[in-house]
């Protein structure tokens, strides 16, 4: 399933690596930059309010934008900024030339409304690829920028080997974020897999995921999925973030699954750091899309 450097669990379970991958994706993205002699490339963010956990994730995107290659320009507002002070600093981004990716943080402070902020994100510069514009891109297969998580995922099965063809693939919940866009990825011509989703009035869940070689987990309940669920040899790849009294966890029960699957993602260092450097691989594309790169 995997190539020969993958690192195993305890239980013998191909590791997904997320944070290696990034970091290789992040390192692709430099030479190939440097290799065209350093042309400007730009991700732009936008941070509203004081939310420590987006300041953290604003700082690694930024981190991981400098270590591409890339200008890491930043726009931030106070919690009190006005919704037209927020459309106004993305409209602005949005018309200038020498920013080829937006990236709004979310979620918005409390009486902001995100949507007709994300309307102004060109779809060229929308490298988290969660307008309506991007999204119908995605559903009618045209050039334009895949959500970063759900990219995240299907990089790491290429990376470590994780056979789609013809594999049967369940997707455990239906957001806009991740499991709607997930299910376009695996469907599609190229991946060929036979996605269900599922969520929360789907019946018996554990049934239904015992019959996938191929299980993304994306619905945010700790624990949710455990060895009842896995069938032996399928990969398993856990998006779900729960805060508890124990720390950070994921949809999956890694310990009691690590030994039935044949690959698993870890939690953290899994999904999450992939999102990040999937982000880096929407700028580059975003970049070539406006003709800052050659195409």
């Amino acid at each position: 399933m995997a190539e020969l450097d993958a690192e195993r669990t305890p239980g013998g379970a191909v590791l997904m690596d997320g944070n290696r991958l990034r970091d290789e994706l992040v390192a692709e993205l430099r030479h190939r930059i440097a290799d065209l002699g350093n042309p400007h490339v730009c991700l732009a963010t936008v941070l509203v309010g004081d939310d420590k956990p987006s300041q953290i994730y604003i700082r690694n995107k930024r981190k991981k934008a400098e270590e591409a290659g890339m200008v890491s320009r930043h726009v931030e507002l106070g919690a009190e900024a006005s919704q037209a002070e927020v459309e106004e600093a993305v409209r602005d981004l949005a018309g200038d030339p020498d920013v080829h990716g937006i990236l709004v943080q979310l979620p918005l402070p409390d009486g902001l409304d995100a949507e007709p902020v994300l309307d102004l994100i060109p779809p060229e510069k929308d490298v988290d690829g969660l307008t309506e514009r991007s999204m119908g891109r995605l559903v009618r297969g045209r050039d334009g920028h895949v959500p970063c998580t759900p990219l995240g995922v299907m990089r790491l099965m290429e990376r470590y080997g994780v056979e789609t063809s013809g594999k049967k693939a369940v997707v455990i919940g239906r957001s806009t974020l991740v499991g709607l866009p997930q299910v376009l990825l695996l469907g599609r011509k190229g991946c060929d897999a036979t996605p269900v989703l599922a969520h929360s009035r789907s019946g018996d869940l554990a049934a239904l995921c015992r019959d996938a070689d191929i299980i993304v987990a994306a619905v945010g309940v700790a624990g949710l999925v455990t060895a009842d669920f896995v069938k032996p040899g399928a990969a398993v790849l856990d998006v779900g973030i729960s805060r508890t009294a124990d720390g950070i966890q994921g949809d999956v029960d890694f310990d009691a699954v690590e030994s039935i699957a044949g690959a698993i993602t870890p939690m953290p260092g899994g999904t999450g750091p992939m999102t990040i450097g999937c982000l880096m691989e929407n700028t580059f594309n975003a970049a070539r899309m406006l003709g800052a790169l050659p195409g």
